[in-house]
């Protein structure tokens, strides 16, 4: 898509945007801060709540309060960045992960010491098309990325999940089993089986039989697989713009609104409780959610976390 085609679309979106606000009755949300008060100090959060109109620019400053992402990739390693890439659609759709996000952490990951990046998601639809009009793959291999695709059963490995209730085992991508970080780039959307998609209903594209998790109470396979060991180890929720309405795949951008935030912790339970906030729901309304805290993977009690605040 050409700069000027973006630009325009952008800006066409937005002011979809604001006339679905009234719509949605969603301006409570917008204007204010769901997710409670600013934690004292400027060290040790558990968690940052970035407010804005840059996805980039509200990445590199949402970051610095987790200390950097150099205090999460480290100097030759191998990192993937897993966005949702799911669907054939353009970015004002709001089903896949804004690729300027995207862009922008492959940037930060090679300036951290990196030694490759990989960009991959087990796509719904066809995957090349998915990687193209998502705008993900330029956008990724423009810093440096390398696409991976996720569409043929031999890129998976089987694996055990000992502490699982419902999903005992699983078929992962052979990339997130040989990473040495795995950075879980989800972006907040509804969606009609799981209520919301979020950070670990992302993690349903990294593995292989995804069928079995919707015919075996899917919320408690999406918690169950949290377990796994190899866990994201940073977490960022896009929700620049979010679709209220019609999803997983949406259809059409007055489905979305712009909400202009972004989640980043490395506790999966946690950024999807806090999204949930700036959804307009509650976390204890998300059954996976719940689940999860119960299990002990994470922890979606606003309240005991140390929470940054962050306006740009």
């Amino acid at each position: 898509m050409k700069r000027r085609d973006f630009l325009r679309k952008g800006i066409a979106a937005g002011v979809i945007g604001s006339a679905a606000v009234s719509m949605f009755g969603y301006s409570k949300v917008l204007r204010g801060n769901p997710i409670g008060p600013q934690a004292d100090g400027k060290e040790g959060f558990d968690l940052v709540a970035i407010r804005g109109n840059d996805p980039a620019a509200m990445f590199d400053k949402g970051i610095e309060s987790l200390g950097g992402l150099k205090s999460f990739v480290k100097a030759g390693d191998k990192v993937v960045v897993k966005p949702n890439i799911g669907w054939d659609v353009i970015p004002e759709r709001a089903a896949n992960t804004n690729p300027q996000l995207v862009k922008r952490i492959v940037k930060r990951c090679y300036e951290a010491g990196a030694k490759e990046v990989f960009v991959f998601d087990n796509t719904c639809d066809n995957w090349v098309k998915c990687y193209k009009n998502s705008g993900i793959e330029d956008a990724a291999k423009s810093e440096g990325a390398k696409i991976v695709p996720g569409n043929t059963e031999n890129y998976y490995q089987e694996v055990e999940i000992p502490q699982a209730k419902k999903l005992k085992t699983a078929k992962v991508h052979e990339r997130i089993l040989d990473s040495d970080v795995f950075i879980n780039v989800p972006i907040l959307k509804d969606h009609g089986s799981a209520r919301l998609s979020i950070a670990m209903k992302n993690l349903m594209g990294v593995v292989w039989d995804r069928r079995f998790w919707h015919r075996n109470d899917l919320h408690q396979c999406i918690a169950d697989y949290c377990t796994f060991p190899k866990k994201p180890d940073l977490n960022i929720v896009d929700a620049y713009r979010v679709m209220k309405r019609n999803g997983p795949r949406g259809v059409s951008a007055d489905d979305v609104v712009r909400v202009d935030a972004m989640i980043i912790s490395p506790d999966i339970v946690a950024v999807d409780a806090a999204a949930t906030k700036f959804y307009g729901s509650e976390p204890s309304e998300i059954p996976y959610i719940a689940i999860a805290h119960e299990m002990g993977i994470g922890n979606m009690d606003l309240d005991k976390l140390k929470i940054d605040r962050v306006k740009l």
